[in-house]
Order: C-alpha cells, then structure tokens, then sequence
C-alpha cells in the first residue's frame, strides 16, 4: 500500500471516529489488530457494540466504497470481532457490524454511516 493511499485511510478514520463520537457512540478501540486482520474502530452504540469498517475514496472514484467491504473483507473482520469478544471477555451483549464510507469532495467530507451493514450469520450461510 503507498504511503497516499494510508494516508487517505488514516484521515478517513479521524473522521470517521469524529462522526460516531458527534453521533453519542463511545469510541472503545481504534485499529484493533490481531492475526485474524483487523478492525477500524470498535464503539459502543447504547447497549450495542459496532465493529466498524471504515472506507474513504476521492470524489473521483465511480464506485460507491462500500462494494470493497466484500465477503472476504467481511469474513475478516467477524474473525478479528470473535478475538475481541473472547479476549475482553464480553457476554450478554449485543453486537454488529458497521461500515462508514468518507468520499472526500471540496468543500468538506461527506460521511455516511451504514448500521448493520452485513451479518456474521450471513457469511456461514454461503
């Protein structure tokens, strides 16, 4: 990955944090790495906690970055979401996960936020 392309990524993520915060989510983690792959941001949504995946793209870009966000990348994210469940020890609780797009434009980010934007059970499925 060039060191543009992480940085776009990077700054997607500030804003992306800046969002959920604004919008009374209480940020648990950022970047949670483990050798499963790993999360952008972990947040607590009220009793719910989200696994966000965060995709930011130049307004140039044709297609809407949420099609990145594939099965495979799915598949990642659910593994790395178990580690996190098991290693802080979390029951009785409810999760989901999220994906927040950041298309830069000239005036100012447009971000969207996408709640339930795949299930774990759906990637079992198939």
């Amino acid at each position: 990955m060039n060191i543009n392309k992480r940085a776009i990524g990077a700054k997607g993520e500030a804003i992306a944090v800046k969002y959920l915060k604004k919008h009374k989510f209480k940020v648990l983690e950022t970047n949670y790495y483990c050798r499963y792959g790993e999360v952008d941001i972990i947040a607590r949504d009220g009793d719910v906690i989200a696994f966000v995946e965060v995709k930011s793209r130049s307004p140039k870009t044709l297609v809407n970055p949420l099609y990145s966000v594939n099965r495979r990348k799915q598949a990642q994210i659910c593994k790395a979401a178990q580690d996190y469940i098991i290693k802080k020890n979390i029951t009785d609780t409810m999760f989901r996960f999220d994906v927040i797009t950041v298309i830069y434009n000239e005036v100012r980010p447009e971000v969207q936020l996408i709640k339930n934007a795949f299930d774990f059970r759906e990637l079992n499925d198939g």
